[in-house]
């Protein structure tokens, strides 16, 4: 029978390497195929005319038909990035069996096959030693393997959660398709806060600045036109008329047809040249750091095993497999299957909860935040700004003054924001919005900078006025006059004091106010630029109310017991953003300005940013520097942000958090993405984070002290025992018990103090943990030794070891290795019941329902073990009465020094888990 099985697991390994021969080859043959693949001329595109390129796609005015469009994807491609090759199921498989402690695993394997059947003699030879380590390693790669092709479909599922789109012209309409579903001809339509979804040639742009800092590194948005270019340019990304994929625009409208998609835009021949091994983040050089530091002790203790038995025992064969086995024993086999688990079932339980997680390995900062910094619009207040008022210089309501910002917000084509919203929604219910009848001429976009935004409409008439909108303080600024009085007179200093003064006297409110200013018949020579935004003529001021949420003050106090600090970084003045903050219970008596914070150095602003909560007033290169020095700092910080200006600072942040409704910049360089825009969420996947962190640790700390314990109890049995404390294959079976029992712990649940503080991995604790904790399990193996070795095993086989014969020494150790088998896998198991918790276990904190099930069935089966004949065959037998008494005293005692040394070790550390 034996001899059938190894046969087909020959065939199975035989078969696995062919695949893997085959695979691999298939794979060095896409990637010879993606190396050559022809990359469009940039410079040819950028010197044809747009109707040239056009026809080269034939691509007509109407747009694409969804027939042409998938006859040009077959031709070209889809527009997917292949960052680096997709890893095949082969290498999964390799990497899920093939790790530092099943490789051990193995290796006991081929010892154990060579002296139980290669060696031994025709009637001794056994594979049943080789079986049990073989199902230890299906059962550990298995799992890995399992959970690790899970992780990767709930991975995918949950980014297809949320979708980043793109406005192409199909059919002659304008509509919203998935970014991966564009084609090479689509002609686009940008707009501010689009990603720029694939490499285009610009037909028309206006006041069109785009960020290339992706591709190019550099600092400032950069002005993009539709014309001809005639001359050489050193590289593809000067090209004023082209525009690239992993870029994104600031400001401004443009339209533009696809010339180049996924793997063969200039962004897809980057990410392939530049396909390194992405950073490792905290939590995997935890793993990697964890993984080393076991198999450090494990090198120190296995020949040190080996040695002792080989010199007290005699036999160095016998004494080898032991020490392997002692190896074994110090391996958490399952730490990948328990660590994939935990990840894919807390992104799941996020999930549930409102937070998609795009990176599985972010759950672990995500837990760790201790600091988070946030917009106020949205998310301290509700996402639904309301025009409060429409007042003119007078301080009156006055309906032109509404008409004007209509306009402006109608007729603008940029990215609406909420003001713009709000301003048409008040329009609709105060005018009669259907019979205001204006033809756009032109507009000037937004950006940060000028924080305005103005429109050049003409009325049926001929008239022609550019309105303006933006920050009172900038309105000002190209204010000349000022409607006061039902009169245009010129902006006196008393004139723009007494103005400010109403202005603030709404700020204090909590109102935002913008002001509205226009020009009539305004002159100039080819198309309107910022230049053209002076002397006009101040009509009055919008005052909007952006109410804070219901749920935000709940939101933040939970946010603060749970030890994370919030920080407003925020582009509204001061007086509004102290109103708010008031009002959902932050502390806003201090503040400080993006103006001032532009005269500190980094080394003071690194002081700075820990004394002060509220920010104001900041532009987007100020909200990432503040983040990147918080970072510097020593803290996690999380930043969450749904705008185009959040976007830097969320690339500095560890963990950029956004929401599903966000501009597509923001969503694209999110870590977390909430589906709903509210703290609360946020503070429920923290929770889950750190859950998810805690039962990882619980596992390994717990599992790494036990297996020190139990190892260090070997070495003593080893020395002083005329025998060996547990054969090989016991201790097998025992670690194989505990194991299965393990897989239980991603379900078991955190105490809620646990879930108080942020968390970080540190490596460095497990050595202290498992130096204190291990031994304290070694004490009562030693008891159990001395209980065996002098009472009960002498009174159940009639007398102590060296007077016995050698059938009964045989007995004797059976019964020993059997008493010691159940008395380890009984403190082995609880242990975990009592380490879970800093409190008194099963009292004051009991494991879930999952958990106390299966270890106890595990501990059930160990127990009852040794009175089978399943038992008997791995040298194992039935225990007498009155040891179990001796070890229900011996468990107790235990259970009570490890809450003391436990209490002990958090006296010092201040921590557990």
């Amino acid at each position: 029978m034996m001899e059938l099985i190894l046969e087909i697991v020959g065939y199975f390994l035989a078969g696995l390497a062919i695949w893997y021969v085959m695979i691999g080859k298939k794979v060095r043959i896409m990637e010879k195929n993606i190396k050559n693949m022809s990359f469009v001329n940039y410079e040819q595109m950028a010197k044809s005319t747009a109707e040239t390129i056009m026809e080269l796609f034939k691509t007509p005015r109407r747009g694409l038909t969804e027939g042409q469009a998938g006859l040009l994807r077959e031709e070209y491609g889809n527009n997917k990035i292949t960052y680096g090759k997709k890893t095949p199921l082969i290498f999964e498989v390799f990497k899920a069996y093939i790790t530092p402690f099943t490789l051990v695993l193995i290796a006991l394997g081929i010892v154990s096959f060579i002296t139980e059947y290669v060696l031994a003699a025709p009637g001794e030879k056994d594979l049943f030693g080789v079986s049990v380590i073989a199902i230890m390693v299906i059962i550990s790669g298995s799992m890995t393997l399992i959970q690790s092709v899970r992780s990767n479909q709930a991975a995918e599922k949950l980014k297809s959660l949320v979708t980043v789109t793109a406005t192409v012209k199909r059919n002659n309409h304008f509509v919203e398709i998935p970014m991966e579903d564009i084609v090479c001809g689509d002609v686009v339509k940008l707009s501010a806060g689009d990603m720029i979804p694939a490499d285009i040639r610009l037909i028309h742009a206006k006041d069109l600045f785009i960020s290339q800092s992706a591709l190019t590194g550099e600092s400032y948005p950069v002005e993009k036109t539709a014309g001809r270019t005639t001359n050489h340019h050193d590289t593809e990304t000067s090209y004023e008329n082209l525009v690239f994929m992993g870029s994104n625009v600031i400001s401004g409208t443009a339209e533009g047809v696809v010339i180049s998609t996924g793997n063969r835009t200039l962004f897809g021949h980057v990410a392939r040249d530049l396909a390194a091994k992405p950073v490792k983040t905290s939590f995997e050089l935890g793993i990697q750091k964890t993984s080393f530091l076991l198999i450090k002790f494990m090198s120190l203790m296995a020949p040190t095993v080996i040695i002792i038995n080989g010199l007290t025992k005699g036999d160095w064969m016998e004494a080898c497999l032991f020490g392997l086995s002692v190896a074994v024993g110090l391996t958490p086999e399952m730490l990948p299957m328990i660590v994939t688990t935990n990840l894919v079932k807390g992104a799941s339980a996020m999930a549930k909860k409102g937070t998609i997680i795009k990176n599985l390995n972010a759950i672990q900062n995500f837990g760790a935040i201790d600091v988070l910094c946030t917009d106020k619009t949205g998310t301290l207040t509700q996402d639904k700004i309301i025009l409060e008022y429409h007042l003119d210089c007078d301080g009156k309501e006055n309906d032109r003054v509404l008409r004007h910002a209509y306009l402006n917000s109608y007729y603008q084509t940029g990215l609406k924001n909420l003001l713009d919203i709000a301003i048409i929604d008040a329009s609709k219910e105060t005018l009669e919005t259907d019979k205001i009848q204006y033809q756009k001429v032109d507009e000037i976009p937004f950006d940060f900078e000028r924080r305005r935004m103005s429109v050049v409409v003409e009325d049926n008439l001929g008239k022609t006025q550019m309105i303006t909108k933006g920050a009172i303080e900038e309105m000002l600024a190209i204010s000349s006059y000022v409607d006061f009085h039902k009169e245009v007179i010129p902006l006196t200093g008393k004139i723009r004091e007494e103005i400010l003064a109403k202005v603030k006297e709404l700020n204090e409110d909590g109102l935002r106010v913008l002001g509205v200013a226009q020009k009539t018949n305004p002159s100039v020579v080819g198309e309107f630029s910022v230049k053209d935004e002076q002397e006009m003529v101040l009509i009055g001021y919008l005052a909007f109310l952006d109410p804070p949420k219901e749920t935000t003050k709940q939101a933040l106090e939970a946010l603060k017991k749970h030890g994370v600090g919030v920080k407003v970084l925020t582009g509204d003045n001061a007086l509004v953003t102290e109103s708010v903050c008031k009002q959902v219970g932050l502390s806003a008596e201090v503040l400080i300005s993006g103006e001032e914070l532009a005269k500190l150095s980094d080394e003071n602003l690194a002081r700075v940013i820990e004394e002060y909560n509220i920010f104001v007033k900041l532009n987007p290169q100020q909200k990432a520097r503040i983040t990147r020095l918080l970072r510097e700092n020593g803290h996690t910080v999380g930043f969450l942000g749904d705008g185009i200006n959040d976007a830097p600072a969320m690339k500095a942040s560890d963990v950029g958090i956004s929401v599903d409704t966000a501009v597509d910049i923001a969503k694209e360089s999110a870590d977390v993405i909430l589906l709903e825009k509210d703290l609360m969420v946020l503070e429920r996947g923290i929770v889950a984070g750190r859950e998810t962190f805690g039962n990882i640790m619980k596992y390994i700390k717990a599992t790494a002290s036990s297996n020190f314990g139990n190892m260090f109890s070997v070495l003593v049995a080893s020395t002083f025992l005329p025998f060996l404390p547990m054969l090989p294959l016991q201790l097998l079976i025992l670690n194989l018990i505990y194991d299965v029992s393990c897989m239980s712990i991603p379900w078991d649940r955190m105490d809620k103090e646990y879930l108080d503080e942020p968390k970080r991995w540190e490596a460095s604790s497990i050595g202290k943990f498992m130096v204190w904790l291990g031994p304290t399990s070694s004490v009562f193996d030693i008891t159990t030794y001395l209980l065996l070795y002098f009472f009960i095993c002498p009174a159940v086989v009639g007398g102590s070891y060296h007077s016995l014969s050698p059938e009964q020494q045989v007995a004797f150790i059976a019964l020993f290795n059997a008493g010691w088998f159940v008395e380890s896998l009984w403190t082995q198991t609880l242990v975990l019941h009592a380490l879970r918790t800093p409190k008194v276990p099963f009292l004051q904190s009991r494991a879930s329902f999952i958990l106390t099930t299966v270890t106890g069935f595990g501990i059930a089966v160990g127990s009852i073990l040794p009175a089978t004949s399943l038992g008997r065959s791995f040298g194992l037998s039935a225990l007498p009465a009155n040891y179990w008494l001796w070890l229900m005293v011996t468990i107790v005692c235990y259970l009570l020094l490890v809450t003391v040394i436990k209490h002990i070790y958090m006296n010092k550390y201040q921590e557990l888990l």
